[in-house]
């Protein structure tokens, strides 16, 4: 189950669990869209992946028998920060933006 990471690892920018500006890369490192498209430009600064709209949680359970939603499974409550510097992420940039991200 995603985590949903309450805020961008670059701006700190708060992006609560209904967001539709939060993007996430396969390990789940969160970005707003802002910075995906202009500081990452697509390129994960941790693996290289690129970034894929994060989900949202409903925020109910729709099935009696099952406890699922925001209620049963909240969002975490711990920011998390990149730990990379800004010339670490435009090296990681620079080399992977071109490549597709099925072919890095």
């Amino acid at each position: 189950m995603l985590l949903l990471r309450p805020n961008c690892e670059w701006c700190d920018r708060d992006l609560p669990p209904d967001s539709p500006d939060a993007r996430i890369c396969t390990y789940e490192c969160t970005y707003c869209a802002e910075c995906a498209e202009t500081v990452l430009h697509n390129v994960c600064a941790t693996c290289g992946g690129g970034f894929v709209p994060r989900p949202i949680r409903p925020k109910h359970a729709y099935r009696d028998n099952l406890k699922l939603g925001l209620k049963n499974d909240p969002a975490t409550t711990e920011r998390k920060h990149t730990r990379w510097t800004r010339a670490e992420v435009d090296s990681q940039v620079a080399r992977l933006r071109n490549i597709p991200p099925c072919d890095r």
